[in-house]
């Protein structure tokens, strides 16, 4: 029983994480869409960009699948709420062993 609440608060804190990169990933986009940093700045740059390498394998079938709106990018959220729906469900099969 132990080793299932293990599993439950290892996938719990990589969850956190990826919600977390997901939301940086937004801010410095919104950070350059709006010009109040720019885009030249090579070190924030290169951390947008390694995020969003991080981030587009998992991103993409998200947003092959859903239909397209325009400028504004719906995926991150659809797996922000992916994830907490799983770790929901990963916890609720936890409890009833």
């Amino acid at each position: 029983m132990q080793g299932l609440y293990a599993v439950y608060d290892i996938v719990s804190l990589l969850t956190s994480a990826l919600i977390m990169l997901i939301i940086i990933q937004f801010v410095i986009g919104l950070l350059f869409a709006f010009n109040v940093v720019s885009p030249s700045n090579q070190f924030l740059m290169s951390f947008y960009n390694s995020i969003n390498s991080l981030l587009d394998p998992v991103l993409r079938p998200i947003r092959n699948i859903m239909p397209a709106t325009g400028a504004i990018d719906f995926s991150p959220l659809v797996l922000i709420i992916t994830l907490q729906i799983i770790l929901i469900i990963l916890g609720a099969v936890i409890k009833s062993v």
